[in-house]
């Protein structure tokens, strides 16, 4: 008996332990599951459905009504930031730096091994490259994890990267010879640097009507108060604020701030004046390092461990959430709920608006807010006069420069140097690559160049490349070509229109069905690899073409490609 009692006086005990550290809020929660571990880090919140980082290794994944989707277990401790592609793909690294991909089904997609972890989430660019910040260096990866190039920098990234509504990123230094350098980058790795003499909290993109027109720049926003834009070899001081700034974010050429004081104020770049003031949830005199901020069309929001307060363009207050116990800084998905990590090991979801972010559809998934050219870029001109004369009398014996040419876009490639040379180094193998299948304009190449043009050509991984090798695996009439475009097409991994599957399902079935047993090998690959990637719905289509491949007519040797990969989706 006195034991019992002992049982029950201790799991009293432990019951109300457990409620100090639960997490209150101001407004009920929509739906609550037990992680069984802590969140660490901004949970990820997108495609319908919500990611997070837990202590002890794993990726746990809900969906927006609540329904648990999947867990992903990385082997070893994660750092706490994560990230997310348009498509849902999420990108993590351990504490040992292995940075690895895992697709909106759970699966893990590739990993690579960085030279120090993660500083701050990988960003996404237009074609699915990611930009991955490693304290002192940033490199830029295509979607399958090939190297397109890096920058190491003398000092530690203070802020970034951030997106520069141009397919670059805005990355901001610490103090450097007695500036503080912030750098624009290209998505080929240009840089141009702006040297400051304050330290800025962050710089984001925002255009300004000066001398009557519309001019593109970044706003540079100080520990100082002050707020100052550079464009056009122009500088103009936007405002001086009241209160040191937490946060800034920016859309058109509008600029909201939340400021330590608590307020959150937008400005205007047409008029250069103040449109707005309004109370957040913060705290008056409020530190907390830990915040976001989103603007999109449905308004301006601010969110931290605190809490979260939501206003409209105009300055309407929508709502104001406050929280107690959160382990950090909750995530606003694109269908109005909050998901915050409690320290009491439980995930919070809270409806705060009925409004739907709408962003543009494909057949397959999310169209990219630009376009780097790369599906249609320039003629490449490399190697100056002579490569012309190369390629349009090929068979007069300049085939040696077409070579030593291909051998050298590959070390630039194994090297992960690819860099600026990636449009012109784009366009050569385009061009080689189509010559026989009317996709580029240059006269026929032999048929094992062409096949290395595409195989060299998947490694640089741009998706807007996809529409191409399509072209040439539907019009090439070597196989051995075509296999290398199906090839090519999976090493990339995405097929955001369908175009491939669509190829695809024409060599898959009769009267259209491939015989040729290397053909239908690369097709099998490329279309498990695009499932695995993608995830439905392109892999309910992608699964179909496999199981058409592996019928019992089929030769042996692609029956069993298939049965490996239907085995890899499961």
């Amino acid at each position: 008996m006195k034991k019992r009692r002992l049982v029950l006086v201790l799991l009293a005990a432990l019951l109300r332990d457990a409620a100090l550290f639960a997490q209150e809020a101001s407004i009920p929660p929509l739906w609550r599951q037990a992680l069984g571990a802590s969140v660490l880090g901004r949970p990820a919140a997108q495609a319908e459905s919500v990611v997070m980082v837990c202590d002890g290794g794993t990726l746990k994944s809900y969906s927006r009504r609540g329904t648990f989707l999947w867990s992903y277990a990385a082997g070893g401790r994660l750092g706490s930031h994560i990230s997310r592609s348009r498509e849902g793909t999420s990108y993590v690294c351990g504490t040992n730096g292995v940075f690895a991909a895992v697709n909106r089904s759970g699966r893990e997609l590739w990993r690579v091994r960085l030279p120090a972890p993660l500083s701050a989430p990988a960003l996404s660019g237009w074609d699915g490259r990611l930009f991955v910040p490693l304290g002192e260096s940033l490199r830029c990866y295509t979607a399958a994890a090939y190297l397109l190039w890096s920058h190491d920098f003398e000092s530690p990234i203070s802020f970034g990267p951030l997106p520069d509504n141009r397919g670059g990123v805005i990355l901001g230094l610490e103090q450097q010879d007695g500036v503080f350098p912030v750098y624009n980058i290209t998505h080929s790795g240009g840089l141009s640097v702006y040297s400051l003499d304050e330290k800025p909290i962050r710089a984001v993109p925002l255009e300004l009507i000066t001398g009557g027109a519309k001019q593109s720049g970044l706003a540079f926003v100080f520990q100082s108060g002050k707020v100052e834009w550079r464009g056009s070899g122009e500088t103009v001081t936007l405002a001086r604020l009241p209160s040191p700034p937490l946060d800034a974010v920016s859309r058109g050429t509008r600029l909201a701030l939340v400021l330590a004081d608590g307020s959150v104020r937008l400005l205007d770049g047409e008029t250069k004046s103040e449109l707005w003031t309004g109370e957040s949830h913060l705290e008056s005199g409020s530190a907390e390092k830990d915040l976001s901020m989103l603007y999109d069309e449905r308004g301006v929001y601010v969110i931290s461990p605190s809490g979260a307060s939501g206003f409209a363009e105009d300055g309407r207050r929508l709502w104001l959430l406050r929280l107690k116990g959160a382990s950090s800084c909750p995530a606003f998905g694109d269908e109005g709920i909050l998901y915050s990590g409690g320290s009491d090991w439980i995930l919070y979801a809270y409806r705060l608006e009925e409004r739907v972010l709408r962003t543009a559809q494909s057949l397959y998934g999310p169209i990219p807010e630009g376009s780097y050219g790369l599906g249609d870029p320039p003629p490449s001109g490399l190697g100056g006069p002579a490569q012309d004369s190369a390629l349009r009398d090929y068979f007069l014996g300049q085939e040696d420069l077409v070579r030593e040419l291909l051998t050298m876009i590959e070390d630039h490639i194994r090297k992960g140097e690819v860099g600026l040379n990636e449009a012109e180094y784009t366009a050569f193998l385009m061009e080689i690559g189509g010559s026989a299948s009317g996709a580029s304009v240059q006269s026929p190449v032999q048929t094992v160049f062409r096949a290395e043009a595409l195989r060299l050509l998947s490694f640089i991984g741009s998706r807007e490349t996809i529409p191409f090798l399509v072209k040439v695996f539907v019009r090439d009439r070597d196989t051995s070509v075509k296999a290398a475009a199906a090839a090519a097409i999976g090493r990339i991994g995405v097929d955001p229109d369908g175009l491939a599957l669509s190829a695809f399902a024409k060599l898959s079935f009769p009267p259209g069905l491939a015989r040729d047993d290397y053909l239908l090998l690369s097709m099998a690959a490329a279309i498990g690899s695009l499932c695995r990637f993608s995830g439905p719905p392109l892999s309910d289509a992608g699964i179909k073409l496999l199981m058409s491949l592996g019928r019992d007519d089929m030769p042996f040797v692609v029956r069993n490609r298939v049965r490996d990969e239907i085995a890899s989706l499961r």
